[in-house]
């Protein structure tokens, strides 16, 4: 029976587990989606619903402890700006848990965890993501007709000489 055991202790020590849990906190309001493992994803669920309520209250003591749990500036500011008024009117269930396949080093069961509504944001950074490489490969290709043009003609192959004195 497992009376009185709550939480995951991940096979860490309590530092350790808080640390991992504050910097996936901080990264998942930051980045809005990441991956990782199932377990992780489901220990961290509760502590990010609790960062989005204390955002929702929007009080300077929320604030305060907010910060005081985040890792980052960045990341409280935009708890407290762009996530939590998307969830203005909802109650609850602020993320999804994904599972998507496992791991092929240590064979661990890997999941994405995501806040709601963030995939018009994942949409813009894919989208951000596709123009710099289609801008990046663009230069690279103006780049070797530049040097392409700079060397003269290419070289014939040893091949066709041989063939062409035979003649």
């Amino acid at each position: 029976m497992r009376h009185k055991v709550a939480g995951y202790k991940l096979g860490r020590n309590t530092s350790h587990r808080r640390s991992l849990f504050r910097n996936m906190v901080t990264s998942l309001i930051l980045e809005e989606r990441i991956e990782t493992t199932a377990v992780k994803a489901k220990a961290v669920r509760p502590l990010v619903e609790k960062m989005i309520t204390l955002g929702k209250k929007g009080d300077l003591a929320a604030r305060r402890q907010a910060a005081a749990y985040l890792m980052t500036d960045a990341a409280v500011t935009k708890l407290f700006d762009t996530v939590a008024p998307r969830f203005g009117d909802r109650q609850g269930g602020y993320l999804r848990i994904v599972r998507t396949a496992w791991r092929k080093g240590d064979g661990a069961d890997t999941a994405f965890i995501e806040l709601l509504g963030s995939e018009q944001v994942l949409d813009e950074k894919r989208q951000k993501r596709s123009e710099i490489r289609a801008k990046r490969a663009e230069e690279n290709r103006k780049a070797m007709e530049e040097a392409e043009a700079q060397a003269g003609p290419p070289a014939e192959p040893a091949d066709e000489k041989e063939e062409k004195e035979k003649e």
